[in-house]
């Protein structure tokens, strides 16, 4: 089992970054809705504290604060970018230091996120815009998951 004390503080970070920051890239990918979207995500994290236990590495991630610095972006663009740089990482150093079981739970964690938040608010009539589903699928390659 992989935990916290396996990471170094800047690791850590990183990996605590993923989520939050994937599903930001989600509420901005289209407009409105964005209240209803951080409402989802943070929902999220409460149905993954809920599921206690099936995970070490999980649990601790879950109990995070989910944090982002909106100000350190200044366009919509520039938070895409930094999140998929921020998820790819993370899955890549998850990958170099948790177990295959673990880096699956992350990468279902993160995208189950990222389609709460797209299906939080409907946007022309639909439950997720093509904008959302761009999205997701950028994140899903991110997280280094093939075949989708």
């Amino acid at each position: 089992m992989t935990t916290k004390a396996a990471f170094a503080p800047e690791e850590w970070k990183l990996v605590l970054e993923g989520p939050p920051a994937a599903g930001m890239m989600v509420v901005t990918a289209a407009r409105g809705g964005s209240f209803r979207e951080t409402i989802a995500m943070s929902k999220a994290y409460a149905e993954a504290r809920a599921q206690h236990g099936e995970s070490e590495l999980l649990d601790e991630i879950a109990a995070a604060k989910p944090e982002i610095d909106h100000a350190r972006y200044h366009s919509a663009e520039e938070l895409r970018e930094n999140a998929l740089a921020h998820v790819r990482d993370a899955a890549a150093l998850l990958e170099s230091k948790a177990t295959p079981e673990e880096l699956g739970g992350y990468r279902a964690f993160v995208l189950t996120l990222a389609n709460k938040v797209a299906a939080a608010h409907r946007e022309g009539g639909q439950s997720v815009s093509p904008a959302e589903a761009e999205a997701i699928q950028e994140i899903t390659a991110a997280l280094g998951i093939t075949g989708s």
